[in-house]
């Protein structure tokens, strides 16, 4: 019998939504809409993440009961669970969308685990909410699937993220057209539980803040900062400017490990922004094969790549400027909000001459490792080299009697190889000059550069290679992938075909090149 303890302090401490009946609306004055999630045909466990459920007190036989499934589908509550839908607003592509909120997500409650951790569990693929618009709050089991894998992939990388405790086949049809191109198809539909300290958005600021609702903006910023950053309270008067600065400092960090390991996230709207750093709402996200800083992988962004994996820390401090405009309704003045997007500036500036000096091991970031570093990067984009492989292979590479073969697995095309190995050969030249300046020895270094250069990543096809076999009935693919990114720094004998570079077939196929927001 599943008996976790809850506090839904949400729900508990801001106001909700009046109108408790069904129907597509506007809510006003409001933080949520208790709403509970619509039951399915035939729940079904068909993964579930056993270091997230053993967190949050599941035992073995819990994962394992009808009741689970039941629960994390959508069919039943457990005594303390008080559902409810997020109302939050957002720009989305640089434009400001209004009204947004969880158009399919359900909060199941705040659970409190024997460590006294509290994580909200959240239902995506639900059901209809007041926020669903013109979408049926549904999700299909390829866009859960690939919540579900990344959430824990990111989470063992070491990326600030949500996390992931189930995937529950619905055994139900759900239609989507997934290019938005007029052909639609029936699809199989999943829900995920995600798991997170908090879903708080930017957007959850911005909407209030867009109603000159400074009441409700008042209350949501006190109730996030004793929730959620419960080290803040005390400061006075600095404490919505120390709030706003920490919230700075942690989305640079999370951009910065996004660019460390070759992450795009595809569609950084501010209402996908989590104001505790974390890596939230995964949809058509990619991870970077052959090294461009103008890639994207979500078709909606295809022409303007405003999203694009170098302009993530960019678009980063727009959302945070967005952020701050919000609540600069709760300041006198807007110079701490300055200070915080400076804090940004610093923030990311040195976390990312760390990722600088830890994937080259090195034993600091100097001035002109940054250089150094961007010279690299320019010879991977001529030569189209393969992120993740290169930078693992650059740690078996003797830097004093440079051999290519560690390299040579990193490259996609042969004749840019040769086209670009004089200059490679000159880089790595330079890069021994540098690496005699420190007192770092070989199996330091090489140590050093493993643990930030994975050898695992979850890579696009991968994951469509799973997706498939699941659609076709077999799930074990989504076992056997999420088995390997567990231990994504670690070489793993027998499981070299899931560190390969893209595979010619998957350069162009839907699902591994690019993808939509349908889902």
């Amino acid at each position: 019998m599943l008996n976790p303890h809850f506090d839904n302090r949400f729900v508990r401490d801001l106001p909700g939504d009046p109108d408790a009946g069904p129907g597509i609306r506007q809510v006003h004055g409001a933080a949520y809409s208790r709403v509970e999630p619509t039951p399915v045909a035939a729940p079904r466990l068909l993964a579930h993440s056993p270091e997230m459920a053993h967190r949050l007190g599941f035992s073995d036989a819990d994962v394992a009961s009808e009741e689970f499934a039941r629960v994390f589908g959508g069919n039943a509550l457990l005594p303390g669970m008080e559902p409810f839908a997020a109302n939050y607003g957002g720009h989305q592509f640089g434009q400001w969308a209004g009204q947004l909120g969880d158009g399919r997500a359900i909060t199941l409650g705040e659970m409190i685990n024997a460590d006294g951790e509290r994580w909200e569990l959240q239902l995506k693929g639900a059901g209809l909410t007041p926020y669903s618009r013109s979408a049926d709050g549904r999700a299909v089991l390829r866009s859960s699937i690939r919540e579900f894998l990344c959430s824990e992939a990111m989470h063992h990388l070491g990326v600030p993220t949500t996390r992931a405790l189930s995937l529950v086949g619905t055994g139900e049809w759900v239609e989507r057209d997934m290019f938005y191109d007029g052909h639609p198809e029936m699809e199989p539909g999943a829900v995920v539980c995600r798991v997170a300290p908090s879903f708080i958005r930017f957007g959850n600021f911005e909407l209030p803040a867009s109603r000159n609702d400074t009441e409700l903006l008042r209350q949501l910023a006190d109730f996030c900062v004793r929730r959620d950053f419960p080290h803040l309270r005390g400061r006075g008067q600095t404490l919505y400017a120390d709030w706003f600065a920490e919230v700075c400092e942690r989305t640079a960090v999370m951009v910065a490990h996004w660019i460390r390991v070759g992450f795009v996230h595809g569609v950084m709207n501010t209402d996908n922004m989590s104001v505790l750093g974390l890596t939230i709402d995964y949809g058509p996200y990619g991870w970077i094969d052959n090294f461009d800083p103008g890639w994207t992988p979500n078709t909606t962004d295809r022409h303007h790549r405003r999203y694009r994996f170098g302009q993530q820390p960019q678009v980063a401090y727009w959302n945070l400027g967005r952020l701050a405009g919000s609540l600069s309704l709760l300041f006198d003045e807007v110079s701490p909000l300055q200070e915080g997007l400076r804090r940004f500036v610093d923030a990311y500036t040195q976390a990312d001459r760390d990722n600088t000096a830890r994937k080259l091991g090195l034993d600091e970031c100097r001035e002109d490792d940054t250089v150094l570093m961007q010279g690299l990067q320019d010879l991977m984009v001529e030569g189209e080299v393969d992120m993740t492989l290169f930078f693992r292979g650059l740690a078996d590479v003797d830097t004093r009697v440079p051999d290519l073969t560690p390299l040579r697995s990193a490259f996609y095309d042969e004749a840019r190889r040769e086209a670009i190995e004089p200059a490679l050969r000159e880089w790595l030249a330079r890069y021994d000059a540098r690496l005699a300046q420190q007192d770092l020895p070989y199996a330091v270094r090489r140590a050093r550069m493993n643990e930030a250069n994975p050898r695992y990543v979850l890579r696009n096809y991968l994951a469509q290679e799973a997706i498939d076999r699941a659609v076709a009935g077999d799930i074990g693919g989504v076992a056997e992938l999420l088995e390997v990114m567990r231990r994504p720094y670690e070489d793993q004998p027998g499981r070299e075909m899931y560190a390969q570079r893209r595979p010619d077939w998957a350069r162009e196929r839907a699902g591994c090149s690019m993808l939509s927001c349908s889902s």
